[in-house]
């Protein structure tokens, strides 16, 4: 048995880590976050533009983000953007640059930011958990096709496990860091 089929399996588990990362970083805690706007799409001479593609966005103090366009005239549409993204912050700008204040969240807020944070660990540990099945699927069907012995197979099943369990802990391990991060006063 080879080692390719291990490190596929690992690198498509990695992938499902870093969506992971991605997606909780959209998350709004009570820290002024550039990955806030990740998602955020401004349009920009006829064509929707990824915000970060058009403005720089900085964070000066914990609890405010500036964003300064390249194209000045694009301020406007910037602002309308971020309303329109429902990210639940309100942008002001001078002209030159947009300044947006990231509100202390409520203890009301900071529980249903915790639920949702749980429900996104639990879709990316069922995600983990196909990978696996996958894996093992494929190693049976190894079998079938005579590639590899019985025993190759279990061996091959308990190895896929133990890399699934310490993915499995890595999310897990995101998911504390998050909750810990929106639960911070």
């Amino acid at each position: 048995m080879d080692d390719a089929f291990y490190s596929d399996f690992e690198e498509e588990l990695a992938k499902t880590l870093a969506a992971m990362r991605r997606e909780l970083g959209r998350v709004r805690t009570g820290r002024a976050s550039a990955a806030l706007f990740e998602g955020v799409t401004v349009e920009y001479y006829g064509t929707q533009t990824p915000l970060n593609q058009i403005a720089t966005i900085a964070i000066p103090e914990p609890r405010l983000v500036t964003i300064q366009a390249y194209d000045p005239n694009a301020i406007a549409n910037i602002e309308r953007s971020i309303l329109k993204a429902d990210l639940g912050l309100t942008p002001s700008n001078d002209g030159k640059l947009i300044r947006v204040p990231i509100p202390e969240l409520s203890g009301e807020r900071r529980k249903e930011l915790v639920k949702q944070v749980r429900k996104t660990a639990e879709d990316f540990r069922v995600s983990v958990r196909n990978h696996r099945r996958d894996a093992i699927d494929g190693l049976k069907e190894m079998q079938k096709d005579k590639e590899i012995t019985e025993d190759e197979v279990k061996q091959g099943q308990d190895r896929v496990q133990k890399i699934t369990a310490e993915f499995v802990g890595r999310v897990d391990g995101f998911l504390k860091a998050k909750e810990e991060e929106i639960m911070e006063v």
